[in-house]
């Protein structure tokens, strides 16, 4: 959602894409539509760090990646992580490879795909995921929503690409000057109401709200606040927490600053 073009300097500490995420653990969601919505479903894939990687004993050996491409997929944690640090990087440069649009690629991905990362993303139009980590056909699962604001949708989306899929990364990505955030601060200072659809965004994004700080810094904050919360709430959710504990799966906060252009983690 467009806002204002303010710097955000958010709360909490930033790190680079590539550095280990720490989920906060939080009360399961509710599961009713979405185990439903999975049953029966084919994988077409294989299985970051998680906040604890599992001991030797209990981590699950590796399947071997499939390739996309020329190209092995990333098929741990950290290897998503490192890929999409160095497209991010590209993407800051402005040498961009866009990659996996090619003819014979194009034709491969009718048979079957392997996405190596799932991107929970705002729906502002200044941050599409495949662009600000310089992705292509067939590399990323994108589920994008207001806020990144959770509902069984959402859900259902990240639990099928980790689930059938076997992606072994979740990023939440949140980013500068929000507008769903924006509106979520401004409407709880007025004690105005909004239209009923984006009221609810505000009422999903309110309990992150930062009410330490006031004017940019307090919606600078709950860009932050939110990404941890969204984090922490699908870390805990059960069928993903298992894969966590097994170092099978990471999910991972991060920010995308639109006056630097780059995705720093946010723990």
């Amino acid at each position: 959602m467009n806002s204002d073009a303010t710097a955000h300097r958010g709360a909490g500490h930033e790190q680079h894409p590539v550095a280990d995420a720490r989920p906060v653990t939080a009360g399961p969601l509710r599961r009713s539509l979405l185990r439903t919505a999975l049953t029966g479903a084919a994988a077409l894939g294989a299985g970051l760090g998680a906040a604890r990687p599992a001991t030797a004993a209990t981590r699950a050996a590796p399947a071997p990646a499939p390739t996309h491409g020329t190209r092995p997929r990333p098929g741990t944690p950290d290897e998503a992580l490192r890929e999409l640090a160095s497209g991010n990087r590209r993407w800051r440069a402005y040498r961009e490879l866009h990659p996996h649009e090619t003819p014979d690629l194009r034709q491969e991905l009718t048979t079957a795909q392997h996405p190596f990362a799932v991107v929970l993303g705002c729906i502002d139009s200044r941050v599409p995921p495949e662009l600000v980590f310089d992705q292509g056909l067939g590399d990323l699962i994108t589920v994008r929503s207001a806020g990144e604001v959770l509902d069984e949708a959402v859900l259902g989306s990240i639990a099928y690409g980790v689930l059938e899929l076997g992606i072994p990364l979740v990023v939440v990505l949140g980013h500068q000057s929000c507008g769903a955030v924006r509106a979520a601060v401004e409407a709880d200072r007025s004690g105005g109401r909004l239209p009923d659809h984006i009221q609810y965004l505000a009422d999903e994004i309110r309990p992150a709200i930062d009410h330490t700080k006031e004017g940019d810094a307090r919606i600078a904050a709950t860009v932050d606040a939110n990404i941890r919360r969204v984090r922490s709430r699908l870390a805990s959710e059960p069928d993903l927490a298992a894969r966590i504990k097994t170092g099978r799966l990471a999910v991972v906060g991060a920010r995308y600053d639109l006056t630097s252009q780059a995705v720093r983690t946010v723990t």
